[in-house]
């Protein structure tokens, strides 16, 4: 595929995942019990959606790719630490209850945590779609099935901070804009280096974020029936991207 067609896939893509960030809008109108229903089954999606985009896409395009089994690892183990430090020492969290008191309404460092983490994110799922465009494409649907959640979690938490609808949707919106800022640099990069350690170090982002932030969210509930329903959409998520691996010679 000629280097045209590819920074039009990045470009697109990277436009699409800050559209993401108004998904936070259209829950203005459901109760917070409603809510409760849909995102945590969500929750548990995505965060098997994610192992299975590292383990059964990423990780594997990498290595068969690149020999050095070290360096991969090695990569994949900053990719894992970045994210833990951005938590450590930003005190940025995620939201994905439905109560938006589960954190402080901490709003401009919550936007400053978020628009790191996504920027992060575009360097990284940009270096995908450089490898192969169907590669590219799994990884990011992977990383919107946990955009999602924390999306909604992210508008709840400003309102609650004592922002308006739409300061919340506009800053929220331009927190998400820095994947493109993210991912175009990546692709200008590429001209030059090699970023294809990027890919192990996204696979570090998602199985930190989907360990650390994601399965401990659906791992509290005390009534048995609510365990079985959370890892069934866990087990959906591997499952599909397994499938997706099976069926997309990548």
């Amino acid at each position: 595929m000629c280097e045209m067609n590819v920074f039009l896939w990045i470009l697109l893509f990277g436009i699409l995942m800050s559209v993401v960030s108004l998904i936070g809008s259209f829950f203005l109108f459901f109760s917070e019990k409603k809510i409760y229903l849909f995102l945590l089954p969500t929750v548990a999606f995505a965060a098997g959606a994610l192992l299975g985009g590292a383990f059964f896409h990423m990780l594997p395009a990498y290595f068969f790719k690149q020999k050095n089994i070290l360096t991969g690892f090695v990569w994949l183990m900053t990719g894992y630490s970045v994210f833990f430090v951005l938590e450590q020492f930003l005190h940025w969290h995620h939201c994905h209850r439905a109560e938006t008191n589960c954190r402080k309404p901490l709003t401009y460092l919550i936007l400053i945590g978020d628009g790191l983490h996504n920027f992060i994110g575009g360097l990284s799922i940009a270096s995908t779609f450089l490898m192969d465009i169907r590669l590219g494409i799994i990884t990011w649907l992977a990383a919107v099935a946990h955009e999602v959640p924390q999306e909604i979690g992210d508008f709840a938490v400003l309102i609650h901070g004592g922002w308006n609808k739409y300061q919340a949707l506009f800053f929220n919106l331009l927190s998400s804009s820095t994947f493109l800022l993210g991912s175009l640099i990546t692709y200008f990069l590429s001209r030059n280096i090699n970023v294809d350690y990027l890919i192990p170090f996204a696979a570090g982002n998602f199985i930190y974020i989907a360990t650390s932030d994601l399965v401990p969210e659906v791992n509290k509930h005390k009534k048995i029936k609510y365990n079985i329903i959370y890892f069934s959409f866990f087990l959906l998520g591997v499952v599909i991207l397994y499938l997706l691996r099976l069926f997309i010679n990548i």
